[in-house]
């Protein structure tokens, strides 16, 4: 113990009498440390972290299952499943919803959920004020009741006596009954919620439309449940076989429910990254700690004549290196904090799940401490052998250290190659995200961006369902829209392009395979658009016309279908010739009507969605057929779209006062959106990757800035000999560049591996992505050119004679 202490006495007396040299290592670790640091706390809230509610191991979700595919559920379904199975203690669903509440100004839009009376209860969720959903609740007539989040009762005036008073939502009263506690339902997307109702009509087995949630039964394992769903689902299956012949269940943990594979790709390879940058880090300390070493030899001697033994010597230098561990660890903390909080302030919505906890927890506290104690034997092992190694008789002597410091030089010249192969590789890693982003910049979606402004049209579900009002509706919203000076076309529709048709349908070519199994039908978006749909984004049409206004409920059944659905269906044949069937959408209900012959009238270029990353086979039929009363609405416009937001709000209102406009926004503001996910990947991994490039050139820099210094000597005779300064620059930078080299193409093979990990988050980027590593290649080149540049600059500038005299 005392020998411990002593050693820690006197690591902090040498960090002392060395401020520059501590400093410069406190920074490189604090840098390190801080990003390993704020990448691994996303990481565990998001991945490894056990979810914030009592026995979360016992919560499932569980999904329809079709040709492969997870899906939601139908209502019926889910009232069969509460019903039939033997595994779980409640099984509870929910829905998206959105809704218009009434304030002072104009109604507000907001999104929502629905949710079956007990949920909550189920996840065992505290209420900062009032209660779940009474059983009761769930029943018609007695559904006009809310509960709001933390961060929506703040929005309405943090009202401490709210429960039991009455807000308007869809023009309608509701009661307050709770109010959920602050956190993670603050994150998530809803923040108003009301009971989850089947109305007669929605118990069907067709439509696909719920999400379902359960908790299962202690002792319950996740194989039973599955086993058990399996036998529940076959037995609706033959109660049911024209509507769930084909469909099964899947049951799976509730930890990352809905978190993408990519994206859980994506979050492992950004701490990769930052390791990358903790090892440079760790490089950089050992190469300064190393030339430090050099000038502390003969201290080292001393006090091996003195009685010390290697392995005291080296326990103290250890210590040393650990001290600097420690502080820089702590440091790190303080910058992992704040590289957390810019994560957090950056990070599009919705890419982390809602129970992601991001704050510097004792888990994250252990790891940052196993980095920096890691770090610190990484970086102090190879000096503190190193010194301990030290000849007491030869370091006394004047030429003594020059065997040791070929052996130093040997050490630092591999940690040099090794800092460059790691930094290429991250440079690589960094280059393809930039490479596969420009690729998504440059991809055609299909349709023009600029000047269109959309929004949602949420029409409460109280609202007449019948399509004759529907269509009267709209026709009055578009002629309002269309009155306002500086719009030129106005679409009403059910999905929105980049995002998708708005339904996904079952569907058989009439003459074509006839299906014994219906769950076997291929699958094609689906969609409804009025006449102006393809001039208002600027979709060309590649073959026969578009709707017009007497696509009527009167008139033939028509419909538009894209070029990829053409490629897919219609091969060798005319598509203006082909029908396809598909079951009706009743407007306003969760239930499909018998199928239906829709000609073929049209082909359209085809529209990217899914991230860009997809083309998908589609098919529009004219809304003026089948209206659909909740639409998205999209207005071309002369001016900029997002400065006529509030006159073309105006003119909604004119229709129908209650009425708010879901999410305002551009075009443009939508495809930035769904690259968000990748804009802000690439920006990480190429930060990092500065951050590596910035550690390998000041690498390098000190490798040769030691060495001309240790060489002065050799220079000097060089140049008194004739050497000109030209070729004494060239000398040094040569060796330097050789270094650079080597590791650059060592690091070729690290940057294949990366190039192959990050494969399913690239578009059109390959393994080896030739043009990425090229131009990171250069960039570290020159990187270390400049680096060996300064300190052999330097050398040739010194006066021969003078260094001679001196030495």
């Amino acid at each position: 113990m005392g020998n411990v202490l002593g050693y820690i006495k006197h690591s902090l007396r040498m960090l002392a009498k060395h401020p520059g040299l501590t400093v410069t290592v406190l920074f490189t670790l604090a840098l390190g440390i801080g990003a390993n640091t704020a990448i691994f706390t996303v990481d565990y809230a998001t991945l490894l972290a056990p979810l914030p509610y009592p026995k979360p191991d016992q919560l499932v979700v569980v999904w329809s299952k079709i040709q492969g595919f997870h899906n939601g559920m139908s209502a019926g379904d889910f009232t069969d499943w509460k019903r039939e199975n033997t595994v779980f203690s409640d099984l509870n669903a929910w829905t998206g919803a959105s809704f218009n509440i009434a304030t002072a100004a104009q109604p507000e839009n907001i999104d929502g959920r629905q949710t079956t009376p007990g949920f909550y209860k189920m996840l065992a969720i505290p209420f900062f004020m009032g209660r779940d959903f009474l059983p009761e609740e769930g029943q018609q007539g007695k559904d006009h009741v809310v509960i709001l989040t933390h961060k929506e009762w703040m929005h309405l005036g943090s009202n401490p006596k709210i429960i039991g008073t009455t807000i308007r939502l869809n023009s309608e009263p509701y009661t307050v009954v709770g109010v959920l506690q602050p956190g993670m339902y603050d994150r998530g997307q809803g923040d108003i919620v009301t009971p989850l109702v089947f109305k007669p009509e929605q118990l069907n087995h067709d439509f696909h439309w719920l999400l379902a949630m359960g908790r299962m039964k202690p002792g319950v394992t996740l194989k039973q449940a599955q086993e058990d769903m399996e036998r529940v689902t076959a037995h609706i299956a033959q109660v049911y076989p024209k509507s769930n012949k084909g469909w099964s269940s899947f049951v799976e943990p509730l930890k990352n429910d809905f978190l993408p594979s990519e994206r859980i790709t994506t979050l492992w390879l950004l701490l990769g990254a930052v390791a990358f940058v903790l090892l440079i880090a760790c490089v950089n300390v050992a190469n300064l700690l190393l030339a430090k070493g050099l000038t502390r030899q003969k201290e080292m001697a001393i006090r091996g004549a003195l009685g010390a033994s290697r392995k005291e010597i080296f326990g103290q230098l250890l210590t040393e290196s650990l001290m600097l561990a420690l502080m820089g660890g702590a440091l790190g903390i303080g910058v992992g904090y704040a590289m957390l909080r810019g994560l957090i302030t950056a990070v599009p919505e919705g890419t982390l799940p809602s129970e992601a906890d991001l704050t510097l927890n004792v888990p994250i506290l252990l790891f940052t401490l196993l980095a920096t104690t890691l770090a610190g034997f990484l970086f102090g092992c190879a000096p503190a052998w190193y010194a301990s190694k030290v000849d007491p008789a030869e370091s006394m002597k004047e030429g003594g250290r020059a065997g040791v410091g070929a052996g130093h030089q040997k050490l630092r010249r591999a940690l040099v190659i090794g800092e460059f192969a790691l930094a290429l590789s991250l440079l690589a890693g960094a280059g393809m995200a930039i490479h596969s982003f420009l690729n998504l910049l440059r991809v055609d979606l299909g349709v023009k961006t600029d000047h269109v402004l959309t929004f949602g049209m949420p029409v409460p579900d109280t609202r007449s369902k019948d399509p004759a009002r529907i269509i009267a509706y709209y026709h009055q919203i578009l002629n309002a829209i269309d009155a306002v000076p500086g719009v030129t076309h106005a679409t009403a529709m059910t999905g929105l392009p980049l995002y998708g048709a708005g339904f996904g349908m079952p569907f058989t070519l009439e003459g074509g395979q006839a299906y014994a199994d219906p769950s076997q039908r291929p699958n094609t978006g689906f969609g409804m658009a009025t006449p102006d749909f393809f001039t208002t984004f600027g979709i060309g049409l590649s073959k026969g016309r578009s709707f017009t206004e007497q696509d009527n409920a009167g008139s033939v059944k028509v419909a538009v279908v894209n070029q990829e659905f053409v490629n897919k269906y219609f091969k060798g044949k005319d598509p203006l010739q082909q029908r396809v069937l598909v079951e009706e959408l009743i407007p306003g209900v969760q239930n499909l009507g018998p199928p239906i012959p829709w000609q073929i009238v049209g082909v359209y270029h085809t529209v990217k969605s899914r991230g860009f990353r997809e083309d998908n086979p589609e098919m529009l039929i004219p809304f003026w057929q089948i209206p659909w009363p909740s639409a998205g609405i999209a207005v071309r416009t002369q001016e900029e779209p997002g400065s006529m937001t509030k006159s073309i709000a105006a003119a909604v209102h004119s229709v129908d006062p209650d009425i708010a406009l879901g999410r305002p926004q551009t075009l443009d503001q939508v495809r930035d959106d769904i690259l968000s996910n990748d804009r802000f990947t690439m920006l990480l991994f190429a930060c990092f990757a500065v951050v590596a490039l910035l550690l390998a050139a000041t690498g390098i820099y000190g490798v040769m800035a030691f060495s001309v210094a240790q060489r002065s000597h050799e220079i000097a005779l060089r140049m008194a000999l004739g050497a000109t300064r030209s070729r004494v620059v060239g000398l040094i930078v040569r060796e330097g560049i050789l270094l650079a080299s080597i590791g650059l193409a060592a690091g070729l093979v690290g940057a294949y591996f990366i190039g192959r990990a990050m494969r399913s988050m690239l578009f059109g980027v390959g393994a080896m992505d030739l043009s990425a590593f090229s131009a990171v290649a250069v960039v570290l080149l020159a990187a270390a050119l400049l680096a060996c540049f300064l300190p052999a600059r330097r050398a040739a500038s010194t006066e021969p004679m003078q260094v001679l005299r001196t030495e």
